[in-house]
C-alpha cells in the first residue's frame, strides 16, 4: 500500500515557480498557494484553505505552503 501523499509540490526554482505532481502526475507550476489549491481542485482533490496543512495529501519539498521565492 502506498501511504505517500499524492500531491507533491517541489521545491523553489529561482523565480519561485514550484512544480507540482498529482498521482505522480505533473500538473503545472505553482506561482501561489493559490495557484496549488486550483491544482487540487481541478484533480477533484480537498482544495480548502487547511488541506494544504494536510501531511496525508500534500507533500511540501524544500519549504512549506508560505514560500514561494526561490531562497527555501
Amino acid at each position: 500500500m502506498d501511504t505517500r501523499p499524492p500531491v507533491v509540490v517541489l521545491p523553489p526554482a529561482a523565480d519561485g515557480g514550484r512544480r507540482v505532481t498529482i498521482h505522480g502526475e505533473r500538473v503545472g507550476t505553482a506561482y501561489s498557494l493559490f495557484d496549488v489549491l486550483d491544482f487540487l481542485h481541478q484533480a477533484g482533490l480537498p482544495a480548502e484553505d487547511r488541506a494544504v496543512d494536510d501531511p496525508e495529501l500534500i507533500e511540501w519539498r524544500g519549504g512549506g505552503p508560505y514560500d514561494w521565492n526561490g531562497t527555501a
